[in-house]
């Protein structure tokens, strides 16, 4: 019976983990259907301008943008899966250890300054920042890169659908601010279920009330991160007021996102070696955190 209920319990927390990156997946290309059909049905609006030269180039200009941002969120997500953190097949070498190795007891292992042990991945992940719950992995010295430059795209891509959305706003309270256009905005499956509004003016609204919340969210992450990497801390850093890895803008960038920082961002294909190991850092700082971290 035991074996039974662990089997089950392992199977939910399996299902669990991965639950968030199929609901992101699916709002994601939800949005971009949903503005790749105002951009190609519902604009531009005027009737004299539907079918002329200029509105063909608008389209096409408006949907390699969109798909642009879209590729570029979805491969550097999946770089970011595919690319481990962890501590896995990393010699960390028995010679030299000196001011901030560690000992893991979990793992067993001697681990290098910015190392930290992983409960939900189980794992020591090499100059870990934080575990994102969003892709259900660690976000850490490999992977950095293409963590923030989803970042970037999502925070990009959806305060583009939000500007595109803005329309479906102006539709909605073209009659004023009624009663039922604030409950369609904030409530819209409540709206849905009773019947009181259609399942077309449900998805528009669903899915522009997505992009406004889904922008807000994503540009608080995406700038606390920029914030972070100027001042080359992690985010655990950051809680303790350490910055004994600061080497200065461009030191940071370099050492965050690699020698070619400047142009990576552009397509996660292009090559940008990292300058280290993510094991041996240069300290410029003092090492001792000014407030307590809880795990320490």
């Amino acid at each position: 019976m035991a074996s039974f209920a662990s089997t089950i319990f392992y199977r939910v927390d399996k299902v669990c983990r991965h639950l968030p990156v199929a609901l992101n997946t699916f709002l994601v290309f939800s949005i971009t259907g949903e503005v790749s059909y105002l951009v190609l049905v519902e604009a531009p609006l005027e009737a004299d301008q539907k079918k002329t030269e200029w509105s063909a180039w608008w389209k096409m200009i408006h949907l390699l943008a969109q798909y642009f941002m879209l590729g570029n969120i979805c491969w550097n997500a999946l770089l970011f899966l595919r690319t481990s953190p962890s501590i896995k097949g990393v010699f960390l070498g028995g010679e030299g250890m000196g001011q901030g190795w560690r000992y893991c007891y979990t793992c067993e292992t001697h681990t290098p300054p910015r190392c930290s042990h992983c409960y939900d991945c189980k794992v020591c992940v090499l100059r870990r920042d934080h575990h994102c719950v969003f892709f259900g992995q660690c976000v850490g010295f490999r992977n950095y890169r293409y963590f923030l430059s989803c970042l970037l795209f999502m925070w990009s891509g959806l305060l583009y659908a939000t500007l595109m959305n803005a329309e479906v706003f102006i539709v909605i309270l073209k009659e004023g601010v009624t009663v039922h256009s604030v409950l369609l905005l904030l409530i819209p499956w409540i709206m849905l279920v009773s019947g009181q509004v259609s399942a077309r003016a449900f998805a528009f609204a669903f899915i522009a009330d997505t992009c406004v919340v889904g922008f807000l969210l994503v540009s608080a992450f995406f700038f606390f991160h920029l914030f972070l990497l100027f001042w080359g801390q992690t985010t655990r850093e950051w809680y303790s007021s350490r910055r004994p890895y600061n080497l200065g803008l461009l030191g940071n960038l370099r050492h965050s996102l690699g020698f070619r920082w400047y142009l990576c961002w552009l397509c996660p294909l292009i090559p940008s070696p990292l300058p280290g190991d993510g094991i041996n850092f240069q300290v410029t700082g003092s090492l001792e955190p000014t407030r307590i971290l809880l795990g320490q």
